[in-house]
């Protein structure tokens, strides 16, 4: 999904709102909570574009959706019913969780692997990053068998390749030249 312009500013905002009010961790874990849940209900996705549902609806279905939220949380959802804005709301919470670790000096890190990750490859691939960065990582993992083995890593706008198939295609290319 894009982000939008106006859902990075919405993210400073609340961002800015919770840090002065010391729970930018718990607004944090709420924007995840939020993204994760519309990312794979269907039906809340669609429910929150929907541009025939009334705002008020939206809001207090969201209030109860996400009732355990912190205040600074259901404030935004006020001020998207406010401006009829809840198609970004999923955007907004994307960026809200970038801007956090940011912040927080954490970097994430993609790791793509044929297979979910077991500690021994964790360990190999935590040991890889510590040569290229020196901030906290967190690992997301992505499963793709068409890698058949090993593993890509991506930091930011950085990426390690060291896939089998990476490797077949780096030899396939070497044979054509010879």
């Amino acid at each position: 999904m894009a982000s939008t312009r106006a859902a990075i500013r919405y993210a400073k905002a609340i961002l800015d709102l919770a840090n002065s009010k010391g729970v930018a961790e718990a607004v944090n874990n709420d924007m995840k909570s939020i993204a994760s849940t519309i990312e794979v209900n269907e039906e809340l996705s669609t429910f929150i574009q929907s541009p025939t549902i009334k705002v008020e609806v939206k809001e207090s279905a969201l209030l109860e959706v996400f009732a355990a939220v912190n205040g600074v949380t259901k404030g935004l959802f006020h001020l998207l019913f406010e401006n009829k804005r809840f198609e970004i709301l999923e955007a907004i919470a994307l960026e809200y969780v970038k801007l956090f670790d940011e912040n927080n000096g954490v970097e994430v890190a993609t790791v793509t692997t044929a297979i979910p990750m077991d500690a021994a490859l964790e360990a190999k691939v935590l040991a890889k990053i510590a040569t290229f960065s020196d901030k906290k990582i967190t690992i997301v993992n992505n499963v793709d068998a068409s890698i058949i083995g090993g593993f890509i890593l991506r930091i930011g706008d950085k990426q390690y390749n060291a896939s089998v198939a990476n490797r077949l295609q780096v030899l396939k290319r070497e044979l054509a030249q010879n």
